[in-house]
């Protein structure tokens, strides 16, 4: 039984340990912690006295974990953000249960190579209910912490993100058996060999994206500009500025970021105007992001298609990636299709709308749009453009999606002025990494505010990264790719396994408890012999 004081010290302790691994996470980027950043939580759950106390110390450093990688949404959520990781947090109890269950002895039998397969996997089940948009997407999955990593970028490309996460939490679980447990140092050496070899392996042996030609892409960033009644125009102006000094450099395509249109082109004709007669002066379209009241006359109500156009026909407010070239709008349209909660759209408003008097949450809900869309490049037929709008760069399968649909460049646009100071730029540009490496295409990640970056079909940087305090415009050589990925077409593999497997273990354990809670049957006396006569 423990003491008050030592049930508050290990309370503390799971907080603080939950939120280590954020270190490993830009800006500090610390991408070699996250192979140990488990350790200290996983150290703490294994010698909680009672399954309730793990359980209790699981919830606690989930939330602590949240409040740790998203401490930057408090300008915006203010306190609100405290029941937020609260409940966010309670989805590492069953973590924390097989954690206690499978690492709290001596290591000994077949409990330490179980542990090695089971304890990542539930890590993984934990990541996946949180990449559920209605409880922020999937915003600081471990995996993510290696998208500076080659060799590990490698590994996306066969199962994404997912499968990179299961690496890292089966690392940090051997280093604990090795720590913790003598009997179990050979399956904890064989654990982490064998995560050295598969990274190996992959990395010899799986194809490299083929480089097949290449574009000539333009990112604009206005840098911030201070609020106001006219901020929106004076944004407006500066994009246009800089983009006119591209004039002569022959980019194929120029790309602004999020909300750097803050009119519809429909109820505002002068400012189309003004968007072509630069698109004619450059020699290149525009992909430029409207972020504005629809009027319903403005969309003839077609749905998304590959070939470019879609969108809603409801009336109200829109985050667009809309192509404009030299005559105007092309017709090809996206529509933001998942919305930030609070930031965009209030989840069950009629319960949850006070949030917006302690906090910057929205106050009206964008109207989301219906599918995703990829677009033909005017001038290059050869190329097509998968657009994403903020944090969907976030989600895998959209990109994943977009690469299927025969996009040759995924384009982000994005802008994260009101978190300027923070980590928020560089954990949202870093993203755009592993997207590109799950689907071996190259991506823009397009920003007002910076962080602005361009990766490769391989996940590498290409050119210098736009820092949050440059007001430039830059063009890169961006090389496009041929072929398709493992992870672009088996998808999230590494998820069902993970399930699978926690399934299998449930029902062997279901069975034995059934067995150990049946009473053991009666012996059988053998039948008496009776004589006659």
């Amino acid at each position: 039984m423990l003491s008050k004081p030592a049930r508050w010290w290990r309370a503390a302790a799971a907080v603080a340990a939950g939120g280590l691994p954020c270190l490993a996470f830009p800006a500090p980027a610390l991408w070699w912690f996250a192979y140990v950043a488990l350790v200290p939580w996983m150290l703490l759950l294994r010698s909680a006295p009672t399954g309730r106390r793990a359980a209790l110390e699981g919830w606690l450093g989930g939330a602590g974990f949240i409040l740790a990688v998203h401490h930057w949404l408090l300008p915006s959520l203010h306190v609100f953000l405290l029941p937020l990781a609260a409940l966010l947090g309670l989805l590492w109890i069953p973590w924390a249960l097989l954690v206690r269950e499978l690492l709290g002895g001596d290591g000994a039998g077949g409990r330490a190579g179980a542990a090695l397969v089971l304890v990542p996997a539930a890590w993984l089940l934990s990541e996946l209910a949180r990449s559920w948009q209605g409880l922020g997407g999937p915003w600081g999955l471990l995996g993510a912490s290696q998208w500076q990593v080659p060799p590990v970028l490698r590994l996306a490309s066969v199962g994404g993100v997912w499968l990179v996460s299961l690496l890292v939490a089966a690392v940090n679980c051997a280093v604990v058996l090795l720590i913790v447990a003598p009997a179990a140092r050979v399956p904890a050496v064989a654990g982490l060999t064998g995560c050295a070899v598969l990274t190996g392996v992959v990395w010899l042996w799986v194809p490299r994206p083929e480089v097949s030609g290449g574009l000539r892409v333009a990112v604009v960033q206005p840098g911030l500009v201070a609020d106001g009644p006219d901020s929106a125009d004076r944004r407006f102006a500066a994009g246009e500025r800089l983009t006119r000094g591209l004039a002569g450099q022959h980019p194929d395509l120029v790309v602004w970021g999020e909300s750097s249109v803050g009119a519809d082109l429909t109820a505002r004709p002068d400012l189309a105007r003004r968007l072509a007669a630069l698109s004619a002066e450059v020699g290149a379209p525009l992909l430029v992001n409207v972020d504005a009241r629809r009027p319903p006359a403005a969309d003839p109500g077609t749905a998304g298609t590959a070939a470019g156009t879609g969108g809603s026909g409801a009336p109200g407010i829109y985050k667009s990636a809309v192509l404009v070239g030299p005559e105007g709008p092309t017709g090809a349209r996206y529509d933001k299709m998942r919305l930030v909660p609070f930031g965009e759209y209030i989840p069950a408003r009629a319960l949850l709308g006070w949030a917006t008097s302690v906090g910057k949450a929205a106050g009206e809900d964008r109207v989301p749009g219906d599918s995703p869309v990829v677009m033909d490049l005017p001038g290059r037929p050869d190329v097509r453009l998968g657009p994403l709008v903020c944090f969907e760069s976030a989600f895998p399968d959209m990109s994943r999606h977009l690469a299927r649909e025969g996009a040759d460049l995924l384009i982000a646009q994005s802008a994260t002025s009101s978190f300027q100071h923070s980590w928020a730029p560089a954990q949202h540009a870093s993203l755009a990494a592993l997207r590109a490496a799950e689907s071996g295409r190259p991506m823009v990640h397009a920003t007002l505010t910076g962080i602005s970056a361009v990766y490769g079909p391989s996940g590498e940087r290409l050119g210098s990264a736009l820092p949050t305090s440059a007001s430039t415009a830059a063009l890169y050589e961006v090389p496009l790719a041929r072929g398709t990925t493992l992870y672009v077409r088996f998808g999230d593999w590494p998820v069902g396994a993970a399930l699978a497997v926690l399934a299998v273990y449930c029902a062997a354990a279901g069975v034995r408890s059934f067995r150990a809670g049946t009473p053991a049957p009666e012996p059988t006396a053998p039948r008496a012999r009776t004589a006659r006569g």
